[in-house]
Parts: C-alpha cells; sequence; structure tokens
C-alpha cells in the first residue's frame, strides 16, 4: 500500500511505524475505550506497524490479550490528572518521537492533549461526546451515529472522522463483512452482553427477567468482561434457571456468539456497533451517560430497541420486550437489514488509512 505526499511515495512500511495507545478500563469505566483502541491497534499492525499501550487497566484478562496480540504494555498504577500517568507517558513518547499518539477517555482534557502536540506528536483522539472546550488533535473520531450533529472546537488543521463508517471492529470480525444472519419465526437464542464492567449488576436484572419469558426452548448465552465484579453472583443465578444459561468471562469469539444469537440484550456502548455489524437485533439499556445519544438514534432509526436507563429498567419492562421481539419476526428482520448498512466493517482501515 502506498500513500502520495507531493511527489514523495512513501509506502506502508515507512509510514507505518509506531501507535502509542493511551487508553484505560476499569469496573467504573468499563472497557470499551480499551478494546476499540485495540481494534485500531490490530489494523495499524496489520499494515506493519507496532503498538504501545499505556494504560491503568486493573483487568488481568485485558492485559494479558494486548500480550497475547504482540502489543508491549505499559501499565500505569494511577491515571491522569494523576501526575505519574504523563510523565510515564512523557517517557514513551520521548522514545518514539515519529510515532502517532491515540487518546480515548472522557479524563484527557484539553491540557493533557495540548502536552502530547508540544511533544510533536501527531495525534489523534477518539470522542464520543464533544464535550471538551477544545480538541488539539490532528485528528479527531467519534463513530457513533449522531456524531455529525456535535459541534466540535478544534484547531484550523484538525480532520474530523464522524459517523459509523469509521466504527472500529477488532480483527474478529473482519471475516464476516457480507455474512447474512437468517431470521428464525421465533428467536429463542438470546446473548446477553452488557458491558465489560457492569457495576451496577444489570446482567443479573436481566437473567432474572428472561425467567418469566414464555418461549418454550430459550436458552441465553451471558457474557461479562474481565472488570465484572459479579461473577459468582451470576453464576449462583444462572444455576437455578429454568432454561439452559452459558457464562462466560473475557470471550475473543463474539462474532461467533453474535452468529449464534436470534436477539441481543446488550448495553448501549461500543458493542451495539459490532451487533449492527452482525444484524442482530437488539435490545438496548442504558448504563451510562455517554451511551444515551447512541441508543436513542439507533432506536429511531429502527436498529435496536431502547428501554432506557437500566437502572429504571424493570424486570416486566425488560420481559416483555423480549418477549414481543421474539415473536415478531418481521420487526427482527428489518433491524437485522438496518444494522448491517449502518455499519460495514471498514472503519479500520479507513482510519488507519488517514494516520
Amino acid at each position: 500500500m502506498f500513500w502520495s505526499r507531493g511527489n514523495v511515495a512513501m509506502c506502508a512500511e515507512e509510514r507505518q511505524s509506531t501507535l502509542i495507545v493511551r487508553a484505560d478500563a476499569n469496573a467504573r469505566m468499563g472497557t470499551g475505550h480499551l478494546m476499540r483502541c485495540l481494534a485500531l491497534a490490530q489494523g495499524w499492525q496489520a499494515q506493519g506497524g507496532e503498538a504501545i499501550f499505556i494504560t491503568a487497566c486493573d483487568s488481568d484478562g485485558l492485559l494479558q490479550r494486548l500480550s497475547d496480540e504482540g502489543f508491549q504494555t505499559v501499565v500505569l498504577e494511577c491515571a491522569y490528572p494523576d501526575p505519574d500517568d504523563w510523565k510515564a507517558t512523557a517517557q514513551v513518547l520521548a522514545a518514539h518521537p515519529e510515532a502517532w499518539v491515540v487518546l480515548d477517555g472522557y479524563h484527557f482534557d484539553p491540557a493533557y492533549q495540548r502536552r502530547v502536540k508540544e511533544t510533536g506528536h501527531r495525534l489523534l483522539v477518539i470522542d464520543d461526546m464533544a464535550h471538551l472546550e477544545h480538541y488539539y488533535a490532528d485528528v479527531v473520531l467519534n463513530q457513533n451515529i449522531h456524531a455529525e450533529e456535535l459541534q466540535y472546537a478544534c484547531a484550523p488543521y484538525t480532520r474530523l472522522l464522524l459517523g459509523t463508517e469509521y466504527v472500529l471492529l477488532r480483527r474478529e470480525f473482519w471475516p464476516w463483512r457480507g455474512w447474512q444472519r437468517e431470521i428464525p419465526e421465533i428467536a429463542r437464542k438470546v446473548l446477553v452482553t452488557l458491558g465489560g464492567s457492569d457495576p451496577d449488576n444489570a446482567t443479573l436484572k436481566v437473567i432474572q427477567a428472561l425467567q418469566e419469558v414464555p418461549i418454550e426452548g430459550l436458552e441465553a448465552v451471558v457474557v461479562v468482561g474481565g472488570s465484572n465484579p459479579h461473577f459468582e453472583t451470576l453464576q449462583s443465578a444462572i444455576c437455578h434457571s429454568r432454561f439452559t444459561i452459558r457464562l462466560e468471562s473475557n470471550v475473543t469469539n463474539m462474532p461467533e456468539l453474535m452468529a449464534w444469537a436470534d436477539i441481543a440484550i446488550a448495553a448501549g456502548g461500543s458493542t451495539c456497533w459490532e451487533l449492527a455489524f452482525m444484524g442482530l437485533p437488539t435490545i438496548t439499556l442504558v448504563l451510562a451517560a455517554n451511551q444515551k445519544l447512541a441508543a436513542r438514534a439507533l432506536a429511531e432509526q429502527g436498529v435496536s430497541v431502547c428501554l432506557g436507563e437500566g437502572t429504571n429498567a424493570t424486570l416486566q419492562g425488560i420481559q416483555r420486550a423480549v418477549s414481543q421481539l421474539t415473536k415478531d419476526h418481521d420487526t427482527r428482520q428489518i433491524m437485522a437489514q438496518k444494522g448491517q448498512c449502518l455499519v460495514d466493517g471498514t472503519g479500520v482501515v479507513k482510519v488507519v488509512k488517514c494516520l
């Protein structure tokens, strides 16, 4: 692959050197920031580059995954605004003066971005809400469906990559481009995936609600992330289920699970774009403030059913939504088609090419 700048042609090996990713994951923040950066790093790696992750991550499973993928990892004890964060990050940046830097996290304020730019590095900021008073990045990426409605205060040189055409899907999803889902008359296979942490244990509420769904032959797979603190409680709950439920943690085969399922119950985070790509009809619970806009927009476009905030959702409301969707073949078919039109799976390629 070649890029042309003026009269100079540069091959991928010359341009694609090092990507330095600064993103965190924990029980309260979740894992979405780190996982979408993993997708970008995989795309960078596929073009011959190397990636270094600097992270305050409390999940051994996630850290092991980064290692297994061949990425160097610098683990921080404390995240910004703790001064040790920038001290450690600056050392890595100094060792790689030609690298692109990626920031993904709401705590990386304009001051942090400005520090990165003052080192002379090129900067990509991955964002969701346009909540900062100024962005100093060379590139701002917002992969959400509502991104083009937001107003970014940024420098004249900043390039904006906005919308679902830039959704960052991990390597395991790449072979599934163009896959077509079969829609059964009655949906009996349910995938439950409520984020990497789920601190309020909305997953338990969903498991309890599923017990009241009047569908014979129902079965479910419940996926929890490495930062989920409720694993033992969930294990106990599924032991008393009236139908088969399998509990899985730190999975790497999400596309296969999404292909297996007939419907999903999911949080309104980054997983929504994976579900849309896989054409999986979804019932969404909003588990964080930054999920509201995307969950609402997806529902308005007929890609999902949004039940609002997870803390307010009742067992009866979840049961009713699942019961209706499992029996409504036509709605599920439309949701699957609209989802796959929304996310085509080429976002990583487009972002890497931009960098």
